[in-house]
C-alpha cells in the first residue's frame, strides 16, 4: 500500500511542533508515503481555501500517480476545489472537533467525493445527526515509552502546561489564552508553563508583561522534549470557545496522561468526554474568568484522585499500534471509496 498525504496546515515555524504533521510524518513511514501540504504559503496564515494546491496541479498529479490512495487531513470538512482534480481514491481525516451547531456548507459534496474519518465518538454522532456515517472512527495516537510518571507534590502551588499555540491574534480569545494569563492574574498559587511554535511570541510577550505576570509563566519557545517539562508541571491545559479551533484529541492532553498527570480542558473539545468517563481531570463547561478560577480551585482540591486516575490509565485506545492497524484496514477497503459504510470503532 501506498499513500499520497495531503495536509492543509500552515507549516510550524518550529518543525516538528504541530500534531498534524507528527501524525502524518508518522502515517508516511509506514504506508511508503508523501506529503505534500497544500497551503499556498509557508509564513500566510490566512489564505483563500479556494486557491489551496492549484499552485501544485502538476506536483499533485504527479504524485498521485506514484500513489494507489490519497488521505486528507483538514481541522474541518471541505471540498477543497484541487481535489476534484484528483482520481485515486480519496480519504478525508477531520483532525478538529465538529460543530454540531454548523453544518459545512460543502460536506454532502466532499462525502460524495471522498469517505470521511473522524476520531471520536461525539464526532461521529454529529455526522451522523447530518445524515453521513464516516468510514471510520480512529483515534489518535500517543507513544507511553516516551513519558514515565512523576509525581509532583502540590505545595499549595499549581503549576499548569499549556502548549497549543495560537496561528492568528484572534485566537489569543478563541483558544482561551487571554482568559488563562487573567486566570494567573488572578491567583497568585498559580504558574504557567506555555509551550509556543515560534508564531506571535513578540505579542505573547506584550500581553503577560501587561498583566504583570512575567514571574510566573515561562514560555518557551523552541522545539523540546515533552516529558522534561510534564515533569514540572501539575496538569496541563487547553481550552477553545469552538470545537474547531483544536484536534479533538490534543497531542499534549494525551501526553500529560501518559506523563500521570491530570487535564483541565473545555467541554467543546471531544476529548472531554473521555476525561469525564475516566475522571482523569477537569472540564470546564463555560470559558470565563469565574468558571476558569473554579477548575483551578477544583484540581487543586481533588489533585491526589485525579492524578492516581491519570497515572492509573493504560491509554491502549491511543496505541501506535492501534492507530496503524486501523489506518490498514482503512486503506485496504479502499475499493469502496466515494459509498457510505458502516463505522468501525
Amino acid at each position: 500500500m501506498s499513500v499520497l498525504y495531503l495536509v492543509t496546515s500552515l507549516e510550524p515555524v518550529l518543525p516538528g511542533t504541530d500534531a498534524v504533521f507528527q501524525d502524518v510524518s508518522l502515517l508516511c513511514a509506514n504506508f511508503n508515503g508523501e506529503m505534500i501540504n497544500l497551503h499556498p504559503e509557508h509564513h500566510v496564515p490566512r489564505y483563500p481555501r479556494l486557491l489551496f494546491g492549484l499552485g501544485k496541479f502538476a506536483l499533485l498529479k504527479s504524485a498521485e500517480n506514484r500513489h494507489q490512495v490519497t488521505h486528507v487531513f483538514c481541522a474541518e470538512p471541505y471540498l477543497f476545489p484541487i481535489l476534484r482534480c484528483l482520481h485515486n481514491p480519496l480519504y478525508y481525516t477531520v483532525t478538529a472537533g465538529l460543530n454540531a451547531n454548523a453544518k459545512p456548507r460543502s460536506l454532502d459534496r466532499l462525502s460524495k467525493r471522498a469517505r470521511l474519518v473522524v476520531s471520536n465518538k461525539r464526532d461521529v454522532a454529529v455526522l451522523q445527526s447530518w445524515g453521513h456515517t464516516p468510514a471510520a472512527m480512529i483515534g489518535p495516537a500517543v507513544d507511553k515509552s516516551h513519558f514515565s510518571v512523576c509525581p509532583l507534590p502540590l505545595n499549595n502551588k499549581l503549576t499548569l502546561l499549556m502548549a497549543s499555540a495560537p496561528w492568528v491574534a484572534e485566537q489569543f480569545e478563541l483558544k482561551g489564552v487571554d482568559i488563562l494569563l487573567d486566570t494567573v492574574k488572578a491567583l497568585h498559587f498559580l504558574k504557567l508553563i506555555l509551550v509556543w511554535r515560534g508564531l506571535l511570541y513578540d505579542e505573547l510577550v506584550r500581553r503577560v508583561r501587561s498583566r504583570g505576570i512575567s514571574d510566573r509563566v515561562e514560555i518557551v519557545n523552541d522545539r523540546v522534549n515533552m516529558s522534561d517539562y510534564l515533569a514540572r508541571s501539575h496538569a496541563a491545559i487547553l481550552i477553545a470557545k469552538r470545537p474547531d479551533q483544536i484536534k479533538a484529541y490534543p497531542h499534549s492532553l494525551l501526553e500529560s496522561l501518559a506523563a500521570g498527570k491530570p487535564v483541565v480542558l473545555s467541554a467543546t473539545i471531544p476529548m472531554a468526554d473521555f476525561v469525564r468517563d475516566n475522571g482523569c481531570g477537569v472540564v470546564i463547561e463555560e470559558i470565563n474568568i469565574f468558571t476558569m478560577i473554579k477548575a483551578i480551585r477544583s484540581v487543586m482540591e481533588h489533585y491526589a484522585d485525579l492524578a492516581d486516575n491519570a497515572a492509573s490509565l493504560t491509554l491502549e485506545t491511543f496505541s501506535v499500534s492501534r492507530m496503524l492497524e486501523m489506518h490498514k484496514k482503512l486503506y485496504e477497503d479502499h475499493t469502496h471509496v466515494g459509498s457510505e459504510s458502516e463505522v468501525r470503532i
